[in-house]
């Protein structure tokens, strides 16, 4: 077999706005794909993601290219984090994304005796998906294809930084059914205006909180539903009777992978007083290890940064936090003059009044600070707008579980790190300034689908009691059938019958 390459990716021109009137037509043949693609099963568009992945498995060294040339990612957090991540995804749709979607059967009361109660979960129609430049890969294929099982037509807007374009057209090319079912639309935040001005079915944005509010307010005109994925400021809480070891090597792998440009990479490390100095002796040792390269063929620990705006906040946080007293014991500038790879940079005696403890870093930043008690570090890793998600590493599982329930975000790693976003089955997403809504796992499956509820009945002669005419008579036995059914009694089922009874009698006599 022949080495995957890039070949085989279509040559495009440099990227140009989607216009209005390319918008509009990109949503309506996205309604004439809705359309069809409500009259296939689950199990048919589940065919499609089948070959999509034996596709992305074949070509997996030519899909790491094209990351790593658009992003500067090392090869293995491209093929880990992006590559890996999708083809997880793809396997869970495969095996779970049909009994999820299936109508549900729900119990009955009693006072609705002899019907049936069902829930549909149906797609919404267009939905539209704007992914951020970090992980372009990972997140775009897994909200795509979500949203496709569930029957939807997608309209997609990758980031103007990282477009990757040509490589979705030439993925959803393996399937007709999946390649007429998804729509691209290359620009920048003006695109991103026009397209949510064709009011699509639902918008699932992933990137800051400061775009997210831009696209909040402009759904809101229109009462399109958002599910937004935003910013964090991740905290890692290290008790002295961790594992210092693997707690420092976690840490450190969650707060540098992709050069710390992610939304739940480690941020703040909270370490007890008990094992403070010997922590970060032992990170700054790891540190001062790390290969950072770009262009590498898998040795690399670290890429580089994608984009200079970001580099510019990670300067900023260091010149502040050197400013006001903290101490950076390594790194702190970049790898070479006009580069974007900055080297990761340890930093202690740090205190809240720093930028790096106030804003988001999305860069290679670990600031570490002491604590003494349970409650104190409760305290002070609550105290941000953010609550994306947190990691908490102890030798008791009773402090770690009870900890991690009183944080104020949307998922917690124990002794581990960012683990619960490499869970297909756990939903992933935030509280506060992070965003709200949920993607992935049952949860984040069914948010792109509509709930219909369905009461099924006989086609018969019967007249309900609850129908007209009222008259005093079925009030007082109403009365007496919310006794009967509310009222504690060993006997109340009986009794509830006996009122129905009369009441179906009573009906039935007016009829």
């Amino acid at each position: 077999m022949n080495t995957p390459t890039l070949q085989d990716v279509p040559t495009f021109s440099p990227l140009l706005e989607t216009t209005e009137e390319q918008a509009r037509d990109m949503f309506a043949r996205a309604a004439r794909a809705s359309e069809r693609l409500r009259k296939t099963t689950v199990e048919e568009r589940l065919h499609a993601v089948k070959k999509l992945l034996d596709h992305i498995v074949e070509r997996r060294e030519a899909i790491a290219d094209m990351i790593t040339q658009e992003t500067r990612k090392c090869r293995s957090d491209a093929l880990v984090s992006e590559i890996l991540g999708v083809l997880d995804n793809c396997e869970w749709l495969l095996h779970n994304a049909q009994k999820i979607l299936a109508d549900k059967k729900v119990p009955t009361p009693i006072t609705l005796l002899g019907k049936k109660s069902r829930i549909w979960h149906e797609p919404l129609g267009t939905v539209l998906v704007i992914a951020p430049w970090n992980y372009p890969f990972h997140i775009g294929i897994t909200s795509i294809l979500a949203a496709y099982v569930c029957g939807n037509a997608v309209v997609f807007k990758p980031s103007e930084i990282t477009p990757l374009q040509g490589l979705f057209e030439s993925l959803f090319s393996v399937d007709p059914l999946l390649e007429q079912s998804v729509f691209i639309a290359y620009g920048t935040g003006t695109t991103a205006q026009r397209l949510i001005e064709q009011k699509p079915a639902k918008i699932f944005f992933t990137g800051s909180a400061r775009t997210g509010r831009k696209i909040l307010a402009q759904a809101a005109e229109k009462l399109i539903p958002v599910d937004l994925e935003l910013g964090g400021k991740d905290q890692a809480i290290v008790f002295s009777d961790a594992n210092l070891q693997r707690a420092v090597k976690g840490v450190l792998w969650g707060a540098l992978t992709n050069a710390g440009q992610s939304c739940s990479s480690v941020e703040r490390i909270y370490v007890q007083d008990g094992i403070y100095d010997q922590f970060v002796q032992t990170l700054k040792t790891e540190i001062d290890k790390l290969v950072v390269n770009a262009g590498d063929t898998g040795n690399a620990d670290l890429g580089g940064m994608t984009v200079d705006f970001q580099l510019d906040i990670v300067r900023k946080q260091v010149d502040d936090a050197r400013a006001k007293g903290a101490k950076i014991l390594t790194g702190g500038d970049v790898l070479c003059d006009n580069e974007l790879f900055y080297l990761p940079t340890l930093l202690t005696q740090v205190d809240d009044s720093m930028l790096v403890m106030q804003q988001e870093t999305f860069g290679p930043l670990l600031p570490v600070l002491r604590f003494s008690s349970e409650e104190e570090v409760i305290q002070v890793s609550n105290n941000t707008e953010f609550g994306l998600s947190a990691s908490v590493w102890s030798g008791d599982k009773i402090r770690a579980e009870r900890v991690a329930r009183r944080l104020d975000c949307g998922a917690v790693s124990i002794n581990n790190v960012m683990l619960t976003e490499a869970n297909p089955w756990l939903p992933f997403g935030g509280t506060k300034n992070s965003g709200y809504g949920r993607q992935k796992g049952a949860e984040g499956l069914l948010g792109y689908t509509r709930s219909k509820s369905v009461l099924i009945d006989a086609n018969s002669a019967k007249i309900e009691p609850n129908w007209y005419p009222y008259t005093q008579q079925k009030y007082n036995l109403f009365s007496q059938l919310i006794d009967a059914l509310f009222r504690a009694s060993p006997w109340r089922l009986l009794k509830a019958a006996l009122v129905g009874m009369k009441l179906e009698a009573e009906a039935k006599r007016e009829r």
